[in-house]
C-alpha cells in the first residue's frame, strides 16, 4: 500500500531554484502540510497562506478574517482536507502561496507514491537546495536586490542589510539535518501555533 507521497516544492521565480523534496503520509492535512513547508523552507509562519489545487482554495479562514487585505470567499479550511482526498496521481502540480504581501509562491509537484518504510519517520525532508529568503524582505525582487547588496561590501546599504539578515544567513546553505530535527517535533510545533 502506497501511503507516502513524495513532493518537490520549488519557490517560484528563483534562479538557481530554491527547492525542497519531502515525503509525507497521505492522510496529512493541508493545514499540516502548511506547517511542514514552513519548517522545511525556514519561513516564520507570520503570514496568511493558501493552497490552490484543482480550483480549490485551502487555507485558514480565521486568518483571512483577520487580514482585511484578503478575500476569504470560497476558502476551504485546510484542517478539513487530507492530501489523499485531492492528490491522485504523479505529475500533478499545485500552488502554495505564503504572505500575500511578499507573495512567495511555491509550486508543488507530486513526484511519487511510496510504501511506508517501518524505520522511517514522517514527514521527512530528503533533499533541497539553497537557503530560504528572509521573511519580509520584499518578495522575489527584494530578495535578489538584497543579495546584490550583500555581495558588495562597498555598497552603502551593506552594513545595515548584513545586520538585518544576521550573521548566520548564508544564501547557499541548506541544513537538512536541522530541518528533519524540527520535523520530528511537528506536533508540538503545530500546538504552539494553535495555542498562541
Amino acid at each position: 500500500m502506497d501511503d507516502i507521497i513524495q513532493l518537490k516544492i520549488t519557490l517560484q521565480d528563483t534562479s538557481p531554484s530554491i527547492w525542497r523534496r519531502i515525503q509525507v503520509e497521505n492522510n496529512t492535512t493541508f493545514f499540516e502540510l502548511h506547517h511542514i513547508i514552513q519548517i522545511v523552507f525556514g519561513w516564520k509562519n507570520y503570514h496568511v497562506y493558501e493552497f490552490n489545487i484543482d480550483g480549490h482554495k485551502l487555507g485558514a479562514p480565521d486568518d483571512y478574517m483577520a487580514d482585511v487585505t484578503s478575500n476569504d470567499e470560497g476558502v476551504i479550511d485546510a484542517r478539513d482536507i487530507t492530501l489523499e482526498s485531492l492528490i491522485v496521481q504523479t505529475g500533478e502540480k499545485f500552488k502554495y502561496e505564503y504572505d500575500f504581501g511578499d507573495s512567495w509562491v511555491h509550486e508543488i509537484e507530486v513526484e511519487k507514491f511510496l510504501p511506508k518504510e517501518p524505520q522511517q519517520k514522517y514527514p521527512s525532508c530528503i533533499d533541497g537546495e539553497l537557503a530560504c529568503p528572509p521573511e519580509d524582505c520584499g518578495g522575489i525582487p527584494g530578495y535578489y536586490s538584497m543579495l546584490k547588496i550583500l555581495a558588495d561590501k562597498q555598497h552603502p546599504e551593506y552594513k545595515d542589510t548584513k545586520i538585518w539578515v544576521g550573521r548566520n544567513f548564508i544564501p547557499e546553505y541548506f541544513d537538512m539535518e536541522n530541518v528533519n530535527k524540527k520535523l520530528s517535533g511537528l506536533d508540538k510545533y503545530i500546538d504552539k501555533w494553535l495555542n498562541d
